[in-house]
């Protein structure tokens, strides 16, 4: 008789049985419903608040990265009605200077595992891991590996992101999902599930680069799974929506996707992200009209 691995029996548990049009209806409804009543200043402010400032670029500099650092220093404590950014997110080669340059409350997040296609070794995903987490990163965003997954190697993709779990000590994991390249809802909602089981303590759309970025049917797949894992386990996991985020618009649909699932509990910077670049400085100027 064949034995289930505990990642067949995590899927077992948490069984999945919309079609894509369906969940595309639901997201666009929850939207349609509750958009209106979240559009609003308190938002704006609270989202800001949200942030993964992000800085991935090819010509990134140290230069460049210290005055990103520098301005989110100077937004401190400035303005009494709205919190800081979550975090400042970078390549691991610049955790070092966010760490020196930061004086800010900030977390420092740092993509790592192979960033953004997670295809090298796994023992290189675990000394860029570990590398970025000595030098101060304390949130690491890494992508599943999408072959392994789509070739349904569960186990072998699962207990990587386990290693490179425990390789994080303290620092919270952010588990890429690259839905985009996953396309289908019933497999977004599986990865969901695996990487759940894996350890993730958050879950995140895109990487933000070659695939599709995050869409509200991506997201109320995540943020359904993350429900149903903890009604199961009673461990609360994150959301960070990434990947496009460059309207207030945007970003606004994806709190009201998180908030009516998985309600007001979820809606802080502990368990909320956006991943972006732009929306900062655009939300920042909507706040000071």
């Amino acid at each position: 008789m064949h034995t289930l691995s505990k990642y067949q029996k995590a899927l077992q548990n948490h069984p999945f049985n919309l079609s894509d049009s369906q969940v595309s209806e639901k997201a666009n409804q929850i939207i349609s419903e509750n958009f209106a009543e979240n559009n609003n200043m308190n938002t704006y402010k609270f989202l800001y608040s949200c942030i993964d400032l992000t800085s991935l670029n090819k010509t990134d500099t140290r230069e460049h990265i210290w005055k990103i650092t520098q301005k989110i220093n100077d937004f401190e404590g400035s303005n009494p009605e709205i919190d800081n950014i979550a975090a400042i997110c970078v390549y691991p080669n610049f955790v070092k200077t966010v760490n020196e340059a930061l004086t800010a409350n900030v977390n420092i997040a740092c993509v790592a595992g192979g960033f953004p296609s997670a295809q090298t070794f796994s023992e290189v995903k675990i000394a860029e891991t570990a590398l970025a987490v000595t030098q101060g990163a304390n949130e690491i965003d890494i992508p599943i590996n999408v072959g392994l997954f789509l070739n349904e190697d569960y186990e072998e993709m699962c207990d990587e992101l386990t290693e490179i779990k425990f390789t994080c000590h303290e620092a919270q994991l952010k588990v890429i999902l690259e839905t985009g390249a996953l396309k289908t809802a019933n497999n977004i909602y599986k990865a969901s599930i695996l990487a759940l089981y894996s350890g993730a303590d958050f879950l995140k759309t895109s990487t933000g680069k070659e695939y599709q970025g995050a869409t509200p049917e991506a997201a109320y797949l995540i943020c359904n799974a993350i429900k149903s894992y903890y009604k199961k386990t009673g461990d609360k996991v994150g959301f960070k929506v990434s990947g496009g985020i460059s309207t207030i618009e945007d970003a606004v649909k994806y709190y009201t996707i998180l908030k009516t699932i998985l309600g007001k509990d979820w809606c802080n910077k502990k368990l909320f992200r956006i991943g972006t670049s732009r929306l900062a400085n655009i939300l920042l100027e909507k706040i000071d009209k």
